[in-house]
């Protein structure tokens, strides 16, 4: 398969790889013919990319962190809790999602069986998602990434227990925020601002109260906008200050908020926001932090297309630990526009006079 943008795949494509609705349940599985209708409702709900099949490709797939049953249990667990705290009225007088705690442990549960079942821990998040389910799946891609540099910090069970379940909820605070809040696509005002500001310490206030889930997780809800300058909020804590599982999960936060699209901005490419990272190292998160969570990133995810400065089409087949920069690719396409007629391959960190010039 190959990773395609929208504007580049036609009716007859099929789908290589399962799209999800915001509650965590199937919208367009893998195997399905698109059509030019179901090309433009995938437009209209914000999704950009998708995977297609074809013959030059059929053998190549991404290796997904988790797998589709688990990310949508988690997503649909995400989805029912914060919809469920969403909803004010009913919240009144009651304690809402009783067995959050038990829930969440469950989910992230799952979550570490598939990360531990990997041979290592490189991380291609490949999911296609809608617009509306970004709160939803960008908590479980959170909790994912939270819980690969867990592992790789040599947590024990309980660490990343704790950890996983304040990545998980470490938005739940962004339920009392104004749906209107959520989706503005310009720039914001003092006030709101001022508004959105405020959601780390409603999260806080929320998970504090549930016996069953640590006060440290509840601080990854109150601190992840916490930056190592001191220029983060709410409260300006400086370096170690804030607690490690809080630094780890607005590490994670930021890097997919950057390779998702959102309604006021184009995604970054993988490479681009690995870029953005080290160049926040020392103001916004600490060196060795950073040095170990890109470490873990596939720079060019398996299945990316890139373009060469030798003017080649080509498809990322094979990703390398000792050199994430230069990944083993497929010709697609000869620089003429001529489809190769027995597909090859190039190790790029064999061919060092070969040069990406940009994702596809």
């Amino acid at each position: 398969m190959k990773r395609v943008h929208i504007d580049l795949v036609s009716a007859g494509d099929i789908i290589a790889r399962t799209i999800f609705q915001e509650n965590g349940n199937v919208l367009l599985g893998a195997g399905v013919e698109l059509t030019v209708r179901y090309i433009s409702r995938l437009r209209n709900m914000g999704i950009d990319y998708l995977y297609i099949d074809d013959k030059l490709t059929e053998d190549i797939v991404p290796d997904e962190p988790i797998s589709d049953a688990t990310r949508s249990a988690a997503v649909n667990e995400v989805y029912k809790t914060m919809n469920a705290f969403k909803d004010n009225e009913l919240s009144k007088g009651r304690i809402i999602a009783p067995n959050m705690g038990k829930n969440f442990r469950d989910v992230f549960g799952s979550i570490m069986t598939d990360l531990s079942a990997r041979p290592n821990i490189l991380v291609n998040l490949g999911s296609i998602h809608s617009a509306d389910s970004y709160l939803f799946q960008h908590s479980v891609n959170v909790a994912i990434l939270s819980g690969v540099i867990g592992i790789a910090k040599g947590f024990n069970r309980n660490q990343l227990e704790e950890l996983g379940i304040g990545a998980l909820l470490y938005d739940i605070g962004m339920t009392k925020m104004p749906d209107k809040l959520l989706k503005q696509t310009g720039d914001l005002s003092k006030e709101e601002r001022q508004l959105l500001e405020t959601h780390p310490r409603e999260g806080f206030d929320i998970l504090r109260k549930y016996h069953d889930i640590s006060l440290v997780s509840a601080h990854c809800a109150l601190q992840h906008h916490e930056r190592f300058n001191g220029t983060g909020y709410p409260r300006n804590l400086t370096g170690d200050e804030t607690h490690i599982y809080a630094q780890i999960v607005g590490l994670a936060d930021m890097y997919d908020a950057l390779i998702s699209p959102r309604p006021h901005r184009k995604r970054y490419t993988t490479s681009e926001a690995i870029e953005f990272l080290f160049a926040a190292g020392g103001t916004y998160f600490d060196h060795e932090l950073i040095k170990l969570f890109c470490s873990h990133i596939s720079i060019y995810p398996i299945a990316t297309m890139l373009l060469l400065n030798t003017g080649q089409t080509v498809v990322v087949v094979h990703n390398s630990e000792l050199a994430l920069h230069r990944p083993t690719v497929r010709v697609l396409k000869e620089a003429d526009g001529s489809t190769p007629t027995s597909p090859y391959q190039l190790d790029l960190k064999n061919e060092l006079h070969i040069t990406i010039v940009k994702e596809l």
